[in-house]
């Protein structure tokens, strides 16, 4: 993709608020923000964190030129020492954040964003986009590959999608929620993932008679043929005529066909009519591969009719999480550290219980049982506190408090990596096959109770009694 400065894709407030702070005492106030999420989509156990390389390319790029300049002095909202400021910009936060392709639970912070005010407050809406956008997409995308099984999953979606940028990484982030390859040329070159596809209807369309369409697909790619066969009727016409193709074109050739598609039609029924013909006449291991709004649920009820499908080809369902429109992170204040190092925590109170934030610099913590590796639970710690994985540790529900388990013989890890450091990348991303085959392992990980589609396990995620301890204390102090 062409590189463009995303430093100005804000909000306004960031900026207005960043000319406030500049301007008073509070210019130098580093504070911490936490991005985290408060509802798995789909009613899930769980969400695939997605996003971050491109997150620490925007925080790379980070600079404003000339012509943003003076875009912003035309609003007449700044003063000039800010936009001097801006003009001569240098990112300067610490961030850290949980790796792509980990199973993520609501309200443990996800990425952290320690650093001045002013720029903690301008990076909101990039954290944002970049992070809900392709974890939505990842969450879908592992949805469906685990309906699909063994079986792949290509991504269709590029011509649905909200615009070239969703096609492109919504690509990326189905890649790493599992799907084995994608239609999108530019994506699959970027990335290095697979590039999928074959024909349309209009190729068949094109062409005198199905046959010829066929014959001539079947003579340019011997290897690698796969037949379009619902363009007018699958079992009167594209069946048979595929058969026929395969006898007097492929197997003179000493080549075998890939696949046959169809893309219309009562899926379930023409897929055990066409797995008959197939094995009738020889082709046994002809792949039938299987299009046209495809979702997780469709997926289980096909399977429930007993359809015989090799592969899935899912576009627009998955490019645009159809049944979730927004993933819902959000960026919140935690701390401020003031000039002598004390770290007063933050915290915003609503009448809605959900909304209500965790206060204070944090550490979100898994617990892995050491015989089994299955996740136990998470537990989100002060920044001080580690948990000790050889001794006992209680974990206590923090709304049922008296719902407690001493857990023993655990493995704990913390969940955040550090990617920056005063503006500087110190993480380098994994490729996006690595990221994919560490999401497979990290959802193995998960008790199946968790993974189920209905009504899944409410996995814990639960405080350490001193995060617990401040968070009561500040809500009984804002009284």
């Amino acid at each position: 993709m062409k590189k463009i400065n995303l430093t100005m894709l804000m909000d306004l407030y960031e900026l207005t608020m960043a000319n406030g702070i500049f301007q008073s005492d509070m210019r130098d106030t580093i504070t911490y923000f936490d991005m985290f999420f408060r509802r798995v989509p789909d009613k899930g156990g769980y969400a695939i964190m997605a996003g971050l390389e491109q997150l620490i390319e925007y925080f790379n790029d980070l600079h404003f030129d000339e012509e943003d300049i003076k875009y912003l002095q035309s609003l007449n909202l700044f003063c000039d020492e800010f936009i001097d400021y801006l003009r001569d910009f240098e990112f300067a936060c610490d961030v850290w954040a949980v790796p792509e392709g980990t199973p993520i639970f609501p309200m443990e912070p996800i990425v952290t964003v320690r650093g001045p005010a002013m720029q903690a407050f301008m990076v909101e809406t990039m954290v944002l986009l970049t992070i809900n956008h392709q974890s939505l997409i990842a969450t879908k995308a592992n949805r469906i590959c685990s309906m699909a099984g063994d079986r792949p999953v290509m991504e269709f979606g590029a011509r649905r999608a909200h615009g070239y940028d969703a096609a492109y990484y919504g690509a990326r982030a189905a890649i790493i929620g599992g799907a084995r390859g994608t239609s999108n040329v530019k994506t699959a070159q970027d990335f290095g993932v697979p590039a999928s596809g074959t024909m349309a209807h209009s190729w068949v369309q094109l062409y005198p008679d199905e046959y010829t369409a066929f014959k001539t697909y079947a003579e340019k790619y011997p290897d690698s043929c796969t037949l379009l066969i619902d363009t007018f009727n699958v079992l009167k016409s594209g069946l048979p005529n595929a058969i026929k193709c395969f006898d007097e074109v492929l197997k003179p050739l000493g080549c075998r066909p890939k696949g046959v598609r169809i893309d219309s039609g009562d899926i379930a029924y023409l897929s055990k009519k066409i797995r008959k013909k197939l094995d009738e006449a020889g082709y046994e291991d002809c792949a039938i591969v299987v299009s046209n709004s495809l979702d997780e649920h469709l997926i289980k009820e096909l399977d429930n009719q007993g359809a015989c499908i090799s592969s899935f080809g899912v576009g627009e369902r998955l490019i645009t999480a159809s049944s979730e429109a927004v993933f819902g992170g959000v960026y919140k204040l935690a701390a401020v550290e003031m000039p002598d190092g004390t770290v007063v925590p933050k915290i915003k109170i609503s009448e809605n219980i959900a909304k209500i934030t965790l206060p204070g610099v944090k550490i979100p913590w898994r617990l892995y049982d050491r015989e089994t590796g299955k996740a136990i639970a998470d537990v989100i710690c002060m920044n001080y506190e580690k948990i000790d994985d050889t001794k006992p540790y209680e974990i206590f529900d923090p709304v049922h408090t008296w719902k407690r388990k001493t857990v023993t013989d655990f493995i704990a890890k913390k969940l955040q990596i550090k990617i920056m450091e005063n503006g500087r990348q110190v993480y380098d991303s994994p490729s996006v096959k690595e990221i994919s085959a560490y999401r497979k392992q990290c959802v193995e990980n998960l008790w199946d109770e968790v993974k189920r589609f209905e009504n899944p396990h409410a996995y814990y995620v639960d405080l350490s009694q001193d995060l617990w301890d401040l968070r009561e204390k500040l809500l009984k102090e804002k009284q």
